[in-house]
């Protein structure tokens, strides 16, 4: 490993810590047959954003945190060690928002030491390594300031920090120095970053950028096509669009950029869209249809995309997100230089805490079959408390099975082999494409650099409202498709599980709904285009005949809390009554459903519980009950109804017993049919109302 300043105006060379610089011209040091490409340039955040400002730069210390996988196994120890990994190590010593001198320029005071291990600035070495052809990089930086020290530094898979390199600055003029790293050592995990150090005047960080010698064909850039589905959130979608075409370095990465208008507030109609429209020109195009969901909206914008056949890749971004456009142009860049065409996924940071990494990776669990996060990560991680350098579990690569379409950038190429999206209006189109991809050859990044902001997943809980049809019917469908297990592993259990959960809840609109999902499983996946665009208000009369369906905004709306029967020992029951004491609450209350409920509760509910307090332990114990929901706008009134109790248990028990017994022959059957179900054929005749008006608006 080197270091060479160059453009000093003295011609002094620095030396690194292990070998002597020479003099070189980085500019033309390729090897013939090969070309050198930027794969990542230093940033700073646009509109120089405090809140995000950990993201991008560090001041705090950089030692390692316990390590979780030595952690004991019992629960207890579990919890311990989640809550030490979590507390805060923040020195809280800031950055001043006037230092950031330009998109790529950052000021350090005269003293002051910045670390640049941070989520967008540090290099992911062992992702480049395992997935694309570079195999060695070079750190290019630029400083101004005399005695301006610039270090080199990686991480291994556990976490450990080791210094690589170091050059100082002789003089108060830009110097540059180089740095050549090589990528073998980071099989398992790992990364690279640089710090600066202040001498006794102030330094400003000018330019870093990290660039690979590459094959020729690979030196030019794709481009994508970019697919945001929208509904009736007109100014986010049209901020959206703006945060791309204003941003002049990703305009040449850019083919098209499509917006899937499905609702009735337009984007057209935002105050913001005149603005957003004049910075994309051309290349924005807005394709109204009806509501098809997320899935019918981005089918939609990879059909366009495939059929039009200019860009590289379709990225597929929610219209609800804050994007950093220079996670674009990673993307795309580490998909060029992949061995293989390569799905290139976001991660999900929290839109209301901008520092908190809501999601880095996701698979799904084949035998219970639901996603979850990978072994080992975090969720909600707060990386202005905890930073890159301290979280040693961020060191690992993570590997996954798919990523959620927030942002999510697909080739062409895959497209074309597998197919588009599955028509299933919303839930599940995302990680079942991810399956099918993977299936077929084509694996998923979640790639540390490209991320948008986005609401969490945690301040939903879409499981019980609507879209608990889709939740349950997707979810079976993607089994069925993907399931290595004969007969779906726990699936169908843990689903009667669930029912019964929710029975005792009181939640008759969610069993339903769920029901629903399955005896339309069963039917097969001859009608899933049919019924895209007219399932949504067929369940939404459904459940709203249900009064746990029936949502106010007004306490007040409800008669007040009243019962005949005070709590056992003066205290209701909040805490998980763990697994033993589960197993005998879980035997004796459906039985007590049957029981005719206090003549009281029919009048009054017996409690308010909150939305984070709503677990069925809790509610099985009540005969009403106004209950929250989790975004907090609105209530319920729960009652428990013994008669629709004993129809809905019966009805859960044989639809399972028949799901379970069917499932190998519905299971070939969807199999068989996956490929005709997301052809363009089949997505042509679906858009069909929409594109016909548009060819006749044409003519």
């Amino acid at each position: 490993m080197s270091s060479t300043p160059t453009g000093t105006p003295t011609g002094e060379v620095a030396i690194g810590d292990t070998d002597t610089a020479t003099a070189t011209d980085s500019t033309s040091d390729h090897t013939p047959g090969t070309a050198r490409r930027l794969l990542q340039r230093q940033i700073l955040p646009q509109d120089r954003d405090f809140d995000v400002l950990a993201l991008y730069v560090d001041r705090d210390h950089g030692s390692v945190d316990v390590d979780g996988d030595d952690s004991p196994l019992s629960r207890v120890a579990r919890d311990l060690q989640g809550a030490a990994s979590r507390a805060a190590t923040s020195s809280g010593l800031s950055i001043h928002p006037d230092q950031i001198e330009s998109r790529t320029a950052l000021r350090i005071k005269s003293g002051d030491r910045i670390s640049f291990a941070t989520y967008f600035n540090a290099f992911p070495a062992s992702y480049w390594r395992r997935w694309t052809v570079v195999d060695a990089i070079r750190l290019t930086i630029t400083v101004s300031g005399r005695g301006a020290h610039v270090m080199v530094y990686k991480s291994m898979a556990r976490g450990n920090s080791q210094r690589v390199d170091a050059a100082m600055a002789e003089t108060h003029e830009p110097s540059t120095f180089t740095f050549d790293l090589s990528l073998k050592p980071f099989v398992d995990g790992g990364w690279y970053w640089y710090d600066v150090v202040a001498g006794d005047e102030d330094v400003v960080v000018e330019w870093a950028e990290w660039s690979a010698e590459v094959p020729e064909d690979r030196a030019e850039h794709g481009t994508a096509d970019i697919c945001v589905t929208t509904m009736n959130r007109p100014d986010f979608c049209a901020e959206l669009l703006g945060q791309m075409g204003e941003d002049e370095d990703l305009a040449p990465y850019l083919d098209t950029v499509m917006v899937m208008e499905q609702g009735t507030k337009l984007v057209v109609d935002s105050e913001h869209f005149p603005a957003a429209q004049e910075a994309l020109g051309d290349k924005l195009r807005v394709i109204k249809q009806g509501n098809l969901g997320g899935s019918g909206g981005y089918a939609r914008g990879q059909l366009e995309s495939v059929r039009k056949g200019t860009a590289t890749y379709a990225l597929m971004m929610d219209d609800d997100v804050v994007c950093e456009p220079e996670g674009i142009i990673r993307a795309i860049t580490f998909g060029d230089l992949s061995r293989r065409p390569t799905i290139v996924g976001g991660h999900m940071f929290s839109i209301y805490s901008r520092s908190r990494l809501h999601s880095f990776g996701e698979i799904v669990q084949p035998w219970y079959f639901w996603w979850q996060s990978v072994p080992g990560t975090h969720s909600d991680w707060d990386l202005s408390a905890r930073n890159l350098r301290t979280a040693r579990w961020l060191h690992k690569r993570i590997d996954v099975d798919f990523n959620g379409w927030f942002m999510c950038l697909i080739p062409r190429v895959v497209l074309e082999d597998v197919g588009l999206s599955l028509p299933v209006f919303i839930k599940w189109d995302d990680s079942e494409f991810g399956l099918r991809a993977k299936a077929a050859g084509y694996p998923t990044v979640s790639f540390p650099g490209a991320a948008v902001w986005h609401v969490p997943w945690s301040d939903k809980n879409d499981a019980l409202d609507w879209q608990s049809y889709f939740h349950q019917r997707n979810r079976f469908i993607a089994a069925l498709l993907h399931s290595p297990y004969a007969k779906g592993g726990r699936m169908v259990r843990e689903s009667r599980n669930h029912q019964i959960a929710h029975l005792v809840s009181m939640q008759y609109s969610t069993v339903e709904l769920r029901h629903q999902a399955l005896l339309d499983v069963l039917k097969g996946p001859d009608a899933l285009h049919e019924v895209l665009a007219t399932r949504l208000p067929e369940i939404n009369k459904m459940r709203k005949q249900h009064s746990d369906a029936v949502l106010e905004a007004d306490r007040d709306a409800f008669p007040p809390v009243r019962r005949t029967k005070p709590p056992r020992k003066g205290r209701d029951a909040v805490s998980d009554p763990g697994r033993i004491s589960g197993i005998v609450t879980a035997t004796i209350q459906p039985l007590r459903q049957l029981k005719k409920p206090r003549a009281l509760s029919r009048r009054y509910p017996e409690a308010e519980v909150r939305a984070m307090d709503a677990k069925w332990w809790r509610l099985a114990i009540y005969d009403s009950a106004v209950v929250s929901m989790a975004d907090g706008t609105s209530a319920a009134l729960y009652r428990r109804e013994p008669e629709q109790f004993r129809t809905m248990m019966k009805q859960t028990l044989e639809i399972h017993e028949r799901l379970k017994r069917e499932w190998p022959r519905l299971a070939a059957e969807y199999r068989a049919k996956l490929g005709d179900i997301t052809s363009p054929e089949a997505w042509d005749a679906t858009f069909a109302p929409w594109t016909s008006e548009q060819e006749e608006a044409d003519d």
